[in-house]
């Protein structure tokens, strides 16, 4: 979730006054960390992931399943073995390893689960994290009722939608101040609700989320949601739905925690050096949005069939705090910027490396960015590119500043850096070292959608990594392709069974020496991720680093089974969860083919996904022959 600091969250009113002063700071921030750090070299190419859980009540006798807002309550006993042994580090420097670290979320219903420490450098660790992410679900589990279950999926079917919490509250809050969600179900961490707020009255209205409905063979043409209280005046922004925010044939949402209460599965890299995570940063963005189809499972929302299958355009529009200005739905007055996308979205620009393949007319959007803080890095020594690329991040205003980390001493403090960094949640993110840390330059690779089992988890997550070492080992691979055309990719990537039936654009040859004017064709996931006839395949680069290395048969055998596994996700022999979901509720006996996901089929796809994470349910159509 980003930066988390304790202490009294200033309201908007005042927090934007200090935004200058927050912006300022952080680029002096970022400049001691730059000169302090930009030589640093060799470190290990450790590495780990994240994975957002949901917690959920069952009441068997009434069919229903309703998120749990037990979350924090399960963090603080989480968290007390971490903060013992945090104390005894500090105190005697004895360090202890832990089994997982535990951090909250924006959902009160959410808990985020990463490995107590990095995983090792070596090929061999990679056969360890499908049994570290199973034990971190065993952890949580058994903590927990016996009517309660974890799942990891990407969004809640009927989150907003009928008796959908436990315990139940009304949508009255003046947080979010949404038609749908309560602010109970925002964690009570001081930040969030401030978050929610603050981007609500920057905006100067309430965010509007609109995904197409799917038309099933009984869905209303036009479809006009007859749940939505149109007629409620609460509060001010109440009206909003009514005056054209709620789009007809579309699934509306008025709230941050319609997005941000969404669950992913994130990787974090440590390269050896800053141009060696410049390379991971450019080349991992312009595969984003095929791994994204490969792993699509978010295709309900608020008790609806959607037509698409992923949810990160309905966390981009969640938190969305641009003003009407910045949409450019009024001429710049008191705004700095038009800025063509909410904070959530894909990247503007490229970093490059010392390999040179990156040229002028693939960074083709026209980047905003603050020319002043452009000025003063590169004055400071700061190439190009990288000062493009902050003085990008440095447009947006600070959405949270806690009264009691104003004041900071710059050179070893990076608060006011991070404040900024940390909210701009872009499809991969460029991370500097923290001061007086071990940790070195990383790049955090974010459009996986979450997966049921650990077994899918760990095998995007392998994948991902064992790509990203073949980066490092053949400086020829070459993913660049226009942002803009990454931009098209990831729009695609969102559509129902785009796995399947989208093209996106990649190279014709992915090997530098190919250097044709003509480099740009449009592929499906199959022949980007399997290979084709005029193409290599994303898996044959892995399995080329594979042979170029040492490794024991037992560790290739395992390796092999996710392979295997990423191959039929493309070819289409494995279905995504999202697909599966989708036929679930339509072969439901109580389905109307309305497009209506009802609390009963809720409750029985609930307790369905639970037995498949559980392996108490067969599913090879979903994780392949011989995983299930």
């Amino acid at each position: 979730m980003g930066l988390l600091s304790l202490g009294t969250p200033l309201p908007w009113e005042q927090a934007k006054n200090l935004a200058n002063e927050v912006r300022k700071h952080g680029i002096e921030q970022f400049l001691h960390i730059w000169r302090s750090m930009k030589d640093r070299e060799k470190d290990q190419l450790l590495w780990g992931d994240e994975i957002e859980y949901m917690l959920i009540s069952l009441d068997h006798s009434r069919r229903s399943a309703r998120l749990s807002q037990r979350g924090h309550e399960l963090l603080n006993i989480l968290q007390i073995e971490e903060n013992e042994k945090l104390k005894i580090a500090s105190t005697t420097g004895e360090k202890h390893e832990l089994e997982a670290l535990w951090r909250p979320e924006f959902g009160r219903f959410m808990i985020e689960a990463t490995p107590g420490c990095p995983y090792n450098s070596t090929v061999k660790d990679l056969t360890t994290v499908e049994a570290n992410m199973r034990r971190r679900r065993e952890i949580v589990a058994s903590l927990m009722r016996d009517e309660e279950l974890i799942l990891s999926i990407g969004s809640y079917p009927v989150l907003g939608s009928g008796d959908f919490l436990e315990p139940p509250h009304k949508a009255n809050g003046q947080f979010s101040r949404s038609l749908f969600l309560p602010d109970e179900v925002i964690n009570p961490h001081p930040r969030f609700r401030t978050l929610a707020a603050n981007i609500r009255e920057r905006r100067e209205s309430k965010v509007m989320i609109n995904m197409p409905i799917f038309h099933d063979t009984n869905t209303p043409h036009p479809f006009v949601d007859p749940t939505i209280p149109y007629e409620r005046t609460l509060f001010p922004g109440d009206k909003e739905a009514k005056e054209g925010a709620a789009l007809p044939d579309h699934i509306y949402m008025d709230a941050m925690g319609f997005g941000m209460g969404c669950c992913c599965l994130q990787i974090t890299l440590q390269a050896p050096n800053v141009d060696q995570a410049r390379r991971l940063y450019d080349q991992l963005a312009t595969v984003g949005a095929v791994m994204m189809s490969l792993s699509a499972s978010s295709p309900i929302f608020r008790g609806y069939l959607a037509d698409v299958d992923c949810r990160w355009n309905v966390i981009s529009a969640a938190v969305d705090d641009r003003t009407p200005e910045e949409r450019g739905k009024r001429p710049l007055a008191k705004d700095r910027f038009v800025i063509p996308k909410s904070r959530y979205g894909t990247i503007d620009t490229f970093l490059g490396s010392d390999d040179g393949q990156l040229r002028p007319e693939y960074n083709d959007l026209d980047l905003v960015y603050d020319r002043d803080i452009h000025r003063h890095l590169v004055d400071s020594g700061i190439d190009d590119l990288m000062a493009r690329h902050v003085a990008h991040l440095f447009i947006r205003d600070p959405l949270v500043i806690f009264e009691e980390l104003l004041d900071q001493d710059d050179s070893v403090s990076t608060d006011h850096f991070e404040n900024i960094q940390s909210t701009n949640w872009q499809n991969v993110r460029f991370k500097p070292p923290p001061p007086n840390s071990p940790i070195g330059w990383r790049v955090e690779f974010r459009p996986l959608e979450v997966q049921l089992t650990e077994f899918e988890n760990a095998a995007f997550s392998v994948f991902t990594v064992l790509l990203a070492r073949a980066l490092l080992a053949f400086r020829n691979i070459n993913f660049y392709i226009p942002i803009t055309k990454m931009d098209i990719n990831m729009e695609r990537a969102h559509s129902r069974d785009a796995v399947l039936n989208e093209k996106f654009y990649f190279r014709r040859s992915c090997i530098d020496e190919d250097s044709r004017d003509e480099y740009l064709t449009e592929m499906t996931a199959n022949e980007i991720i399997n290979g084709s006839v005029d193409f290599i395949g994303l898996l044959q680069i892995v399995q080329m680093y594979l042979d170029s290395i040492e490794v024991d048969d037992t560790v290739r055998r395992k390796i092999a089974t996710y392979l295997d596994f990423i191959r039929g996700r493309a070819d289409g022999t494995i279905m995504t969860t999202a697909a599966w979901i989708r036929d679930f509720v339509r072969s439901h006996p109580e389905y109307q083919f309305d497009s209506i996901v009802s609390s009963a089929i809720n409750y029985d796809l609930v307790v369905a996904l639970d037995d498949i994470a559980n392996r108490r349910r067969p599913a090879p159509e979903l994780l392949g022959e011989g995983n299930s």
